[in-house]
């Protein structure tokens, strides 16, 4: 059997790779204005990739397009950012519920290590990519396209918030943030979706009410005029 030639990735899917993990990484802040043409000559485009990029960008969340006007890297009002993490208390739950079922021992076996990784590193970024795998892998056993997708959304728009409040709490270094990834492996592995369901909406909670109680961190980069 002839091997299937691998399929090239244009040069919008580059571009958008590329601009993603810098906005999810904090090297371009929540406000900023991105320039296309400096794009374009960044990463050795035409702009019409570049105007693809943002497009599939802003469809996942990370920035906001205003016609006749430019791009900027997508941001929340303090306002706007209560309401993603209500929706997301609401709607992870769910997630977990629908997935704990669709995850296998070595699923299991891996979010082990996962929480393992996370209470050894002193890096929050490093936290941060390891806090995103485990949840991702958590949810990963749902069989669903709309739920999964618009929850890797919600989850896109509040990356830089994340970074602020682990930066403000240590996150990565609080017992209770990685007792709460320890006790939900323990129930995905028991197969308990209703103390599943209890733990995540517990710990989207409390990482909203924390945020709440610092406006400064809203209030950092500019936004489209």
């Amino acid at each position: 059997m002839t091997a299937r030639p691998a399929r090239s990735i244009s040069a919008s899917e580059r571009v958008a790779s590329d601009l993603r993990r810098m906005i999810l990484a904090g090297e371009i802040l929540p406000g900023e204005r991105i320039v296309q043409e400096d794009l374009a000559e960044r990463f050795g485009a035409s702009r019409l990739p570049v105007r693809d990029a943002l497009r599939l960008l802003e469809a996942e969340g990370l920035v906001t397009l205003v016609a006749n006007t430019g791009a900027w890297v997508a941001k929340l009002s303090l306002e706007e950012c209560e309401e993603v993490y209500q929706i997301r208390e609401r709607v992870e739950p769910l997630l977990v519920r629908m997935s704990v079922p669709g995850l296998d021992a070595a699923a299991i076996a891996r979010l082990h290590e996962l929480v393992d990784a996370m209470r050894e590193t002193s890096s929050i970024e490093e936290f941060l990519r390891l806090d995103r795998d485990f949840h991702s892998l958590s949810y990963s056993g749902a069989e669903t396209g709309m739920l999964g997708d618009f929850v890797a959304r919600l989850w896109n728009t509040t990356q830089h918030y994340r970074r602020a409040f682990s930066e403000i709490y240590g996150v990565h270094t609080n017992r209770a943030v990685h007792l709460e990834h320890e006790l939900l492996v323990l129930a995905i592995e028991r197969g308990d979706v209703d103390e599943a369901e209890r733990i995540v909406h517990a710990h989207i909670r409390r990482t909203r009410l924390s945020l709440a109680q610092h406006p400064e961190i809203f209030q950092e980069a500019g936004s489209p005029d």
